[in-house]
């Protein structure tokens, strides 16, 4: 276990103790609201908030970095060039972060700023790696809890996930799992699956959940399913094993059935089989293309990251340092469009 002399070492290799990185879209009403509550916070060694503005169609950017110029603590705004996802909008952020603990969090306003700061004590004093919320109760739509539950169930088969951890986008990570989570450079971020290759240090902390005030959820099926292929296929080879088994199976329900037909043409009887016939072959066709679906999904990603398709790409970022009482504002450069080059 780390010392306090230690702590109070690492702690100083910082500009600041905690960094709050935010992914916002369509968040020009909520943002305001959580970045006025995140300024009332009495965070020991200081506090920065890390707003990055993913491509959103509604008036965030302004509303951002009008945040930005009266800012009472250090507040950076990083403007994507379009909508790259809220990973790929996370990993922006955290390359800006500069806390030595960072925390990333959602700009709906269910989860109450006043955990932020618990959450950030929980992990440095446990000297976790990283610390993930669970809530008592989740106020989302039947159908997202639904779909969320059965994303951790594959996340525990899928990655290395200590058990019982709930995969939320409230957490906490050191400095050290950050830099980690950087050194990924391909398309298709996973941030809670780059945690889990980084480290299994990993702690849980129960956290209020908030009903949403305003707006509604920006997560669709279709983004969900999205994000759900990004974890199945992305950081596990387990698809393609449960593939070979899926055929080896059907390869010996086949043989079963073919001695099925061999004993009742011993017997004299014509094996009946149109139907039976039917469902067999669509049945292996079915898997067959299921298993084409699979390989030609690890296919495309691998294409497409050996293409140098952008994790994002930076237009700009404006930063008021609070403390030096200086905002600066830097257009984007060729090296803030990140891929695994």
């Amino acid at each position: 276990m780390k010392t306090r002399s230690a702590d109070t070492q690492a702690a100083s290799a910082f500009p600041v103790a905690l960094s709050i990185v935010i992914p916002v879209y369509n968040g020009a009403e909520s943002v305001p609201v959580l970045v006025e509550a995140l300024n009332r916070l009495q965070v020991p060694g200081g506090l920065e908030i890390v707003l990055v503005n993913d491509g959103s169609p509604d008036n965030s950017l302004a509303v951002c970095q009008e945040m930005c110029a009266r800012a009472t603590v250090a507040l950076t705004v990083v403007n994507l060039t379009r909508n790259f996802g809220e990973h790929n909008a996370v990993m922006a952020g955290l390359g800006q972060a500069r806390g030595a603990y960072v925390i990333t969090m959602d700009d709906d306003l269910q989860n109450p700023s006043e955990e932020v700061v618990r959450l950030w004590q929980y992990t440095h004093h446990n000297s976790f790696d990283a610390v993930y919320t669970t809530y008592p109760k989740k106020h989302h739509a039947v159908w997202r809890n639904l779909g969320s539950q059965f994303t951790n169930w594959c996340a525990d088969l899928l990655m290395d996930k200590p058990k019982g951890v709930y995969l939320s986008s409230f957490r906490c990570m050191s400095a050290l799992t950050v830099r980690g989570i950087l050194a990924y450079g391909g398309p298709f971020p996973y941030i809670d699956g780059l945690v889990m290759q980084v480290t299994q240090n990993i702690g849980q902390l129960q956290v209020a959940h908030l009903p949403r005030k305003k707006g509604y959820s920006n997560y669709t099926v279709r983004r969900l399913v999205r994000l759900f292929m990004t974890m199945f296929l992305s950081f596990s080879a387990v698809p393609l094993r449960l593939s070979t088994i899926l055929g080896i199976s059907m390869a010996g329900f086949g043989m079963l059935d073919l001695l099925s037909v061999v004993v009742e043409g011993l017997h004299g009887r014509t094996p009946e089989g149109w139907a039976s016939l039917m469902v067999v072959t669509l049945l292996l066709s079915g898997v067959q293309l299921i298993m084409l679906g699979v390989l030609g999904e690890y296919l495309g990603r691998l294409f497409l990251t050996i293409n140098n398709k952008p994790q994002f790409v930076i237009r700009d970022i404006t930063r008021n340092d609070f403390a030096s009482g200086l905002t600066i504002h830097s257009d984007a450069t060729e090296s803030l469009a990140r891929s695994n080059s």
